[in-house]
């Protein structure tokens, strides 16, 4: 069975490679009582414009507008409310639309026309659920008082990073070239994390695996632990894209001090998170599972020498001053459990996090107010849902999901 779009990109369980489950937070507080809101149209905002390119797009804007010289004509359909926030018809086809974008990217070269066509089908089909479960999830995480502005600010800086522009101000410039309000840009991004940060103080916390569930997990299911020799690797990466010749020996410095406090004994993934600039840096810097061929041939012979947490050098390349660091070296054949328990907990995590936390929606919807106009969908039905519903735990299909490679140095030519 097939997970939905949604719950695949909010199941943040660790990387293949990562250290553990999500670390328990405090005690969540109970859910405050929700006043039923009034359905009066909204307040005009300004109108909802074309997306930015794939790089820089946010999840769906939010904007109801009233065309000039139209007075009391609501030019943006609204199809949902949830408590005091609203789901318009424009972000609803926005979302189906990524839902096509996303299927045809993940049947790439694998699918007959036919699997493409049932797997847009199947992720359309929960687009209208998952729209408001992100919107109770980012109501949630606010009434919790869960601050992620430290968060945003890196992620827009990735973002202005990727994009290889200047500044912050570049990047609201593009953004706004697009059509697209810079504040509504940073509230979306602002809203994702949040939503991540709930799930995994919400639900997260409370799904513990012993090395002993995992162990018996990996004697049942041996023959998956088979595969040729590869490295799992991560980076530390301080840019020098953009910067003048006098800046580079105080950023190669920065980098090389982060390299000695990994071998002092600090946190490699810890330290990519708070000073990487590579892509990959909210992930602590995991760039992916290699086999030999798949790197630029330099970084491949200087890797596949290494051993468990080895370190290369710093390392000068277009983008910046690099090191990494071999999480794991696979020998080819069936990899001992020690080799592969991070990898087996984090499976066992993911499926159990699904049904977790669409019992999680489940209840927020309980106590919330969602209603949804006739003639739309939701197929998780539940709370004040005004509409024909179906089960509210509806049976979601399952998929694997491979580990996106970020090749920050290149694939080597074959």
């Amino acid at each position: 069975m097939k997970k939905t779009a949604f719950i695949a990109a909010l199941l943040f369980a660790s990387q293949v490679w990562a250290q553990n489950p999500p670390t328990p937070a405090p005690a969540p507080q109970a859910p405050p009582a929700l006043e039923k809101p009034q359905l009066e149209t909204p307040e005009p905002a300004d109108e909802k414009k074309a997306p930015v390119p794939a790089a820089i797009t946010p999840p769906a804007a939010k904007s109801v507008s009233k065309a000039p010289g139209t007075e009391g004509k609501v030019v943006e359909e609204i199809i949902a409310r949830v408590n005091n926030d609203i789901i318009t018809r424009s972000e609803l086809e926005k979302a189906r639309t990524s839902a096509v974008e996303d299927a045809q990217q993940e049947c790439a070269g694998r699918c007959s026309p036919d699997q493409l066509e049932a797997a847009v089908e199947d992720r359309q089909k929960f687009t209208l659920r998952d729209l408001i479960d992100q919107s109770l999830l980012a109501q949630r995480g606010k009434d919790m008082g869960i601050n992620v502005e430290a968060d945003v600010v890196k992620q827009l800086d990735q973002i202005r990073i990727g994009n290889k522009l200047a500044d912050m101000d570049a990047l609201e410039k593009a953004v706004n070239s697009q059509g697209i309000n810079w504040e509504d840009f940073k509230n979306n991004i602002r809203n994702k994390i949040l939503t991540q940060a709930v799930i995994s103080q919400e639900v997260g916390r409370h799904i513990t695996i012993s090395h002993d569930e995992a162990l018996k997990y990996y004697e049942a299911h041996k023959t998956e632990a088979q595969r040729p020799e590869q490295v799992a690797v991560r980076a530390i990466l301080v840019s020098t894209e953009g910067k003048k010749e006098a800046e580079l020996p105080e950023l190669k410095a920065k980098a090389q001090k982060l390299h000695d406090r990994v071998k002092d004994g600090e946190d490699f993934g810890e330290l990519a998170k708070r000073f990487s600039d590579g892509p990959t840096a909210k992930e602590g810097g995991f760039l992916g599972l290699y086999k030999r061929g798949e790197l630029n041939k330099t970084f491949e012979d200087l890797l596949f020498k290494m051993k468990k947490n080895e370190m290369t050098d710093v390392i000068d390349t277009a983008q910046g001053y690099l090191f990494m660091q071999v999480l794991q070296h696979y020998d080819e054949g069936v990899q001992p459990f020690e080799k592969v328990e991070n990898e087996v907990m984090d499976h066992m995590y993911s499926e159990r996090m699904e049904p977790a936390l669409r019992e999680y929606l489940k209840t927020l919807r309980e106590q919330s107010y969602v209603v949804v106009k006739p003639g739309y969908q939701d197929m998780a039905g539940g709370g004040n849902s005004e509409i024909e519903e179906v089960s509210t735990t509806p049976e979601a299909t399952k998929e694997k999901k491979t580990h996106k490679k970020y090749l920050l140095f290149g694939k080597s030519k074959s």
